[in-house]
């Protein structure tokens, strides 16, 4: 049904559980691309012995050109983001597919709910919820009780694992290279979508994944990706997030142009603010 695309960069174990999980854990078959950047760690290797379709650089070229490598494999459809350190809980795509259906058309974007260990802000993320690291998954216990951690459908789909459909995703030229290695890079492809005239950001509660979190990104150089975002687009992040997108809360239907308030304009003055 999807054709998943995961960047890796040396990190075979969690690449690995993440494959295993999507083939035990997916209601539907699916076309699985990894994109190995570098691969030195014998990511390369596995891919390739156990008949994985993949792209490859020979040195880390970040997420986004990663994905749109492995894009230009896609024989499906829809096009899924999943990051290397992540884990399908049962359903997650039945739940996607569920809410695709029910759509009349075909401008939408979606997002599965993560569930991760650290407590933080985000309303959108099932947060402070630790089954332990790869030394010391808890695996079974996930599993057992991940149903019992609820939310409800969220407004403002971002970053992965999300679906989009593939006629979509060519039209605004997949990710932007700018924003290379990846900082930025999920609110800049919504806006994209934004300005291509798509209003359907819907974050599906029912659809989990388990985030061991930045096992990758942790360890990159990034790019100031926010000042990239508002040079690019003439607002901040946040303003985006929140008043355009309605990061985290309850899904309404599909968004609306924000009004011309207080936040219009103080995140045009924190833009020429900006150097």
């Amino acid at each position: 049904m999807f054709t998943i695309l995961i960047p890796t960069w040396n990190n075979l174990p969690y690449l690995k559980t993440c494959i295993d999980s999507i083939n035990r854990h997916s209601t539907f078959r699916h076309q699985v691309v990894v994109h190995v950047n570098d691969g030195r760690d014998g990511t390369l290797d596995w891919v390739k012995q156990n008949q994985i379709e993949y792209t490859h650089s020979p040195a880390n070229i970040g997420i986004c050109k990663a994905l749109n490598l492995a894009s230009g494999l896609a024989r499906t459809d829809y096009i899924c983001y999943f990051n290397d350190d992540m884990y399908a809980l049962p359903g997650w795509d039945y739940f996607l597919a569920r809410d695709m259906e029910n759509i009349r058309h075909g401008n939408f974007f979606l997002s599965s709910t993560m569930i991760e260990p650290k407590d933080g802000k985000d309303l959108n993320i099932l947060q402070g919820h630790d089954f332990g690291d790869l030394h010391n998954f808890r695996e079974k216990e996930l599993v057992n009780t991940f149903k019992d951690l609820r939310m409800k459908d969220w407004s403002g789909a971002s970053w992965p694992p999300n679906v989009v459909p593939r006629r979509l995703w060519e039209e605004v030229g997949g990710y932007s290279d700018e924003f290379s290695p990846g900082m930025y890079s999920d609110p800049d492809f919504s806006m994209k979508l934004w300005k291509h005239g798509v209003r359907y950001f819907k974050g599906i509660g029912e659809s989990k994944v388990y985030h061991f979190m930045s096992k990758s990104t942790g360890k990159v150089e990034k790019n100031d990706g926010r000042k990239t975002f508002i040079k690019k687009w003439k607002i901040t992040p946040g303003y985006f997030y929140r008043h355009m997108l309605k990061m985290g809360k309850r899904w309404r239907g599909e968004l609306k142009e924000p009004g011309k308030g207080l936040a219009l304009w103080l995140t045009r003055i924190r833009v020429r603010m900006t150097r």
